[in-house]
């Protein structure tokens, strides 16, 4: 039978369930963490969870809630450090802006161990293989765009600001009764310029491989000057009616 790499599936649990939710109201400042418990299904490369019991009424209010959003956000991240520097980054999504240490930032990251041993100890390594991963990844795939700055004191680089635009996108809601594929696929489609009910139609019907070669071919037209960046909407849309995905124009 099929062998299942259980150490990916606990990295990936691991770095969702040992993340902290903080809720900040006039009356307390409350840290919750998701899960109490985690379950491996031998054999089936499947899982299962218990919610903590604390975090459920946050996880269940889908109009408002922002750990449901944020649950999508970190799900749809495969780097566990994006995973990590979304959180951090939501923390601070109402200011804008945030200075860190950078040792301050690697510690919060997992980079640093108790005994002080430290990954990615050149600046260009953490910058290759954390921090530029994380920046892609949490652009593409949640509802914030960020990006950094690092600065010098002396000869070498000591602090890190990252900024964070919380306006990419409206508050994401995770809908439990389609699966998660497809949502970030619509999502994705949507980026491109067609509306929701274009993308809900294609996601359905399409996949999202040939999708993605479609606009290859695209950017290869706009390239080439033989599609102006402008009608490439137009141009999908297009596509989709000839394969009688989109309903034509009457």
């Amino acid at each position: 039978g099929r062998k299942w790499n259980y150490k990916q599936l606990r990295e990936a649990t691991e770095s969702i369930g040992s993340r902290m939710f903080e809720i900040d109201t006039p009356e307390s400042y409350d840290q919750i963490w998701l899960f109490s418990r985690v379950k491996y299904l031998k054999g089936t490369g499947s899982f299962t969870i218990k919610l903590n019991d604390e975090a459920t009424p946050y996880f269940f209010d889908l109009k408002n809630n922002f750990t449901a959003m944020q649950l999508k956000s970190v799900l749809n991240c495969s780097s566990k450090y994006a995973k990590r520097l979304y959180a951090i980054a939501c923390q601070w999504r109402s200011v804008g802006t945030k200075r860190f240490e950078i040792p301050e930032l690697k510690n919060m990251l997992g980079l640093i161990d108790k005994k002080g041993n430290e990954q990615f100890e050149r600046i260009s390594d953490f910058k290759k293989f954390v921090l530029d991963i994380a920046r892609t990844q949490i652009c593409e795939n949640t509802d914030i765009e960020i990006d950094y700055e690092l600065k010098k004191r002396g000869r070498e680089f000591f602090w890190i600001t990252l900024k964070i635009n919380s306006q990419k996108f409206k508050q994401l809601e995770i809908d439990f009764e389609k699966p998660l594929n497809i949502q970030k696929f619509v999502s994705k489609l949507t980026t491109y310029g067609l509306n929701q009910e274009q993308a809900e139609l294609i996601a359905r019907k399409e996949k999202e491989k040939d999708f993605d070669i479609l606009i290859t071919e695209l950017n290869e037209k706009i390239r080439q000057r033989k599609l102006k960046i402008e009608n490439s909407v137009g141009y999908l849309v297009g596509v989709y009616q000839k394969k009688g995905i989109l309903p034509a124009k009457n």
